[in-house]
This record gives C-alpha cells, structure tokens and sequence, in this order.
C-alpha cells in the first residue's frame, strides 16, 4: 500500500492544498491521501493558532467529497508537541512495515527539513514529496549538498502543481480586513469560518 500523509496546520485550509494532495496522489500512484491537521507545531511558536478542533473541522468539510481523502486525528490528539517523526512512526507501526510512506509538503518546506526532530531518521523511513509553490524555484533547495544526496538516494521527489498562489497567511489577512475569501477555500470552509468568526480581530482563536 502506498499512502500520502499530507501535514499542516490547515489554518485555514483551502484549494492549494487539495490541489497538491491530488496532483500527488495522482503522479505517485497513493492508494490514499491522509490528511493530520496538526496539534501544537513547534514551528508556530509565538503566532496564536486557531483551536485543534476547529482546524479539524475545516479539513474534514474540505476533503468530505474525495473517497480518495482521509483524516486523522492523531496529532492533534497528542499533547505536547506534534513532531513529523513522531506521527510517520506511529503510522508506519499501525500500517504495517510493508507500507510506502509518501509526505506531501511544499517545496519551500525542504529549506529547513534537516532542522526537523530526527530529521535523519525521517528521511529514511518516508518519502518526502515536495510540490513547487510560487515565488519558490525547486531547484534552488536541490542545490543544498545535503537534499541533493537524499534525492539521489530517492527520499525527496519533486513535483510541479498548478501555480495557485494561496497561502493559509494571505486568507487570515483577507478576512481580517474584510477582504472576500469566496472561490480561494471550498464552500463549506467559506461558511464554516464565518459561521464561527474565525480569524477577525475579536476571535479569540484559542477558543
């Protein structure tokens, strides 16, 4: 079996995501795409994240309609920190070690992977599938000497995606500001976030 992790916050997610999911586990053959909106990243530190719950919702509406589309509540489940290492194990454990891992990230993502927990390690037992985004250049993160080599060894596969040049970031700043977020997250997402004033100035998004 061959299966697509695709990790995030997912705060909120929205079409760039789905249309990487899909180009990935189209190109590579997945027999499924897992999606495991994150817990408490590391990475975040310092920039208020909306509650676990809710950003499980919103990818749960998102990805309602694809048979081909899962989701876990895996790290958001665990306290503490959400580590990648952590939760590739954990599948590669409940799988069965005969599963092929694929990690579906952005290509811009691949510039600080071997700061990752146990990023060695990680690297070893998952493939990573890294989709361009605009404003990045694939091949400037090949020329690390330390990615080539892991793509040399078939860790790291690169992937081109329609150029849709939506970020999680520009969304919360388009409705902090009132600014439309219509046709940039699915339907369900759009009314989701309104219906529950996520990311206005007043959210609370703690709560």
């Amino acid at each position: 079996m061959r299966l697509g992790i695709m990790g995030g916050t997912f705060d909120p997610i929205h079409w760039g995501h789905l249309v990487t999911a899909e180009a990935a586990r189209h190109q590579f053959k997945l027999d499924q795409v897992l999606f495991v909106p994150s817990g408490q990243p590391p990475h975040k530190q310092g920039r208020k994240v909306s509650s676990p719950e809710h950003r499980y919702l919103m990818t749960f509406l998102a990805i309602a309609n694809n048979p081909m589309f899962h989701i876990s509540r895996l790290e958001i489940d665990r306290p503490g920190f959400t580590y990648t290492y952590d939760t590739v194990s954990h599948l590669k454990a409940e799988y069965g070690q005969n599963i092929e891992l694929f990690f579906i990230t952005g290509a811009d993502v691949m510039r600080d992977i071997l700061t990752w927990y146990k990023a060695e390690e990680l690297l070893s037992i998952c493939h990573f599938v890294a989709a361009s985004r605009p404003g990045f250049t694939l091949l400037d993160y090949m020329a690390h000497a330390d990615l080539s080599r892991f793509k040399e060894n078939g860790s790291i596969h690169l992937i081109e995606v329609p150029a849709m040049a939506i970020s999680s970031t520009d969304l919360r700043r388009r409705i902090t500001i009132g600014e439309p977020i219509r046709y940039l997250v699915p339907e369900a997402v759009e009314n989701y976030i309104y219906k529950n004033h996520l990311y206005v100035p007043d959210d609370g998004a703690t709560d």
